[in-house]
């Protein structure tokens, strides 16, 4: 049986551990360390946590970069608990750059990834900025930027569309699952 993205979403009420759809997707979960923008620790673990259908998708993407490109993703961040995203609110208040959590954000839902592309010894490309840079410099569109980081960002762009994301304009690692807006928001503790 087959269920369009929006009715598979209003069913599927879990996350689970990205590892088990694809365990070729390099992760470096920044939050389970000090190394992001609130410079604490907001996660007990650094396991990769999203809706299946969304893993589905993003192992699809895996796939086709390293056929197409020889590049892998790497994963900065997937789902996130409101309770998280509560705590980087406080920190950072600019709905620009994080989501208000009395309207909940796409991390929340589990439809939401941060992603990067990586070389085939693991290395990270150079896109231009680090992972959450909040500058302008980090816009998808950004002009002022050599050619061979505009076209990496063109690729995991492209890439991500073609599996069924949409990028956001002011960070070029986000992306969000099509229909995102029918999953749920979650508050469940990853571990």
């Amino acid at each position: 049986m087959f269920f369009s993205a929006a009715v598979f979403a209003q069913i599927d009420t879990s996350i689970v551990f990205l590892g088990d759809i694809d365990s070729t997707i390099a992760t470096d979960v920044r939050y389970a360390t000090k190394n992001n923008f609130t410079g604490q620790i907001l996660y007990p673990t650094d396991k990769v946590y999203i809706r299946k259908i969304v893993g589905e998708s993003l192992k699809s993407a895996q796939s086709y970069l390293i056929k197409n490109y020889n590049l892998s993703i790497k994963v900065f961040d997937a789902y996130r608990p409101l309770s998280v995203q509560k705590k980087m609110w406080e920190i950072f208040p600019n709905p620009n750059y994080v989501a208000d959590p009395s309207k909940g954000s796409r991390h929340n839902r589990g439809a939401a990834v941060d992603v990067t592309l990586i070389d085939s010894n693991g290395n990270e490309i150079d896109m231009g900025t680090e992972y959450d840079n909040f500058t302008e410099k980090a816009h998808s569109d950004y002009p002022n930027l050599p050619e061979k980081i505009k076209n990496d960002r063109k690729i995991l762009r492209d890439t991500m569309i073609k599996f069924g994301f949409e990028p956001i304009e002011s960070e070029w690692w986000h992306f969000d699952y099509n229909g995102w807006n029918k999953f749920s928001i979650l508050d469940i503790e990853i571990n």
